[in-house]
């Protein structure tokens, strides 16, 4: 299958061959025909699966056929960090660039000018706001923020966004939204909550699951079983010498953590730079795109891009602390390997994290390798 087998208008082919888009992914085939029916949808995917493109494509469509944008919010997608409203922005800008569809991301900050930009946007009238539930809520509690026209809502992450806390919020925001509309909810996993989350905004919606959180067969998995005193030490002796690895993401719980790996790395003369919630969102956007574009070798974090972001052609990827769940193993993993190439993923296991890398391995179905500490360490 080719995106000329989904008939879009001419202004989508052009921003397809501009973005270097050649054939859809799995989720793209199956969601893409459902969503230009108009149909109400559930699709579960894995993180790198094309899911941003399976909607934003047939939502664009739509809205160049039908002639409908202009002076009102004509779509609504909701997600649960600032990262993940920025990428689907960008996206969306290139997907759109050959068609009038204008757009805002909503998200939370200290800036008084970013609070001023998206006010006058949704005041003003835009196609499409892609949104934080908290931040989407204080412009709505102030009464300027229009639906009546709304068509479209997209919940992405949507299991994220409940693991944050954020589903009473989520149902605010519905009970402003027109009954009549189309409803898309994505997510990595369905547990029990999103199940009811689905029975209650969604009309008999199509399901596709692609993949359920498994990981890439391009990954390759492997364990160090290390102290936390030795991890530091170890990572500096895992990276000295990779200089032809070009793109690497270390994963830490802990802010102070991602600090202290920053400054050993440093040390060890890596162009290394590290991203947490001390740092402001511009900083934030910042580091991301130096980062894409391969300023730096490094990237040290937090959870807080662990899902979410589209960052291609990772090599690497180190769980310096083991994720609390296998769930989010696989989506800190996810960044490697994707589009269907191969890559890396290493786990820094303590004593106490032994019981999470048991539940990771039974999760997976099958042990991970371990690999022997160097001699020196």
């Amino acid at each position: 299958m080719t995106f000329d087998d989904f008939h879009f208008e001419p202004e989508i082919n052009e921003g397809l061959v501009a973005m270097g888009f050649e054939k859809p992914t799995p989720i793209q085939e199956q969601t893409i025909p459902p969503i230009l029916d108009n149909k109400d949808m559930i699709g579960c995917a894995q993180t790198g699966t094309g899911k941003t493109a399976a909607y934003l494509l047939p939502i664009i469509n739509k809205m160049i056929r039908n002639a409908n944008w202009g002076s009102h919010i004509s779509t609504l997608i909701i997600v649960p960090t600032r990262e993940l409203a920025l990428q689907i922005d960008q996206q969306l800008s290139g997907f759109a660039y050959f068609a009038p569809i204008s757009s805002i991301s909503v998200y939370g900050g200290n800036d008084s000018s970013l609070w001023d930009q998206q006010k006058k946007a949704m005041v003003k009238g835009v196609d499409i706001v892609i949104a934080t539930p908290g931040r989407l809520l204080s412009h709505i509690n102030l009464g300027y923020v229009n639906f009546d026209d709304l068509q479209h809502l997209v919940l992405d992450e949507a299991d994220r966004m409940l693991d944050m806390g954020f589903y009473d919020d989520i149902m605010k925001i519905i009970n402003y939204l027109p009954k009549s509309r189309q409803t898309l909810l994505f997510s990595a996993t369905m547990p029990p909550k999103i199940r009811e989350l689905t029975k209650k905004i969604l009309k008999d919606p199509v399901q596709i699951n692609i993949a359920i959180s498994k990981p890439a067969e391009g990954i390759l998995q492997a364990v160090y079983m290390v102290p936390d005193g030795m991890k530091n030490a170890l990572i500096c002796n895992l990276l000295k010498d990779k200089d032809d690895v070009k793109s690497i993401i270390i994963f830490s719980s802990t802010k102070i953590k991602v600090k202290n790996i920053e400054r050993d790395l440093r040390h060890l003369g890596r162009k290394v730079q590290a991203i947490h919630s001390d740092l402001d969102q511009k900083d934030r956007e910042d580091v991301m795109r130096e980062f894409r574009n391969r300023k730096y070798q490094i990237l040290v974090a937090t959870d807080i891009i662990s899902r979410g972001i589209d960052i291609e052609n990772i090599d690497l990827v180190v769980n310096y602390d083991v994720p609390p769940d296998a769930e989010d193993y696989i989506h800190r993993i996810g960044r490697t390997a994707r589009a269907e190439n191969t890559g890396v993923a290493i786990t820094l296991v303590n004593d106490k994290d032994r019981r999470n890398l048991q539940k990771i391995e039974k999760f997976l179905g099958q042990p991970i390798y371990k690999i022997p500490l160097p001699a020196d360490l």
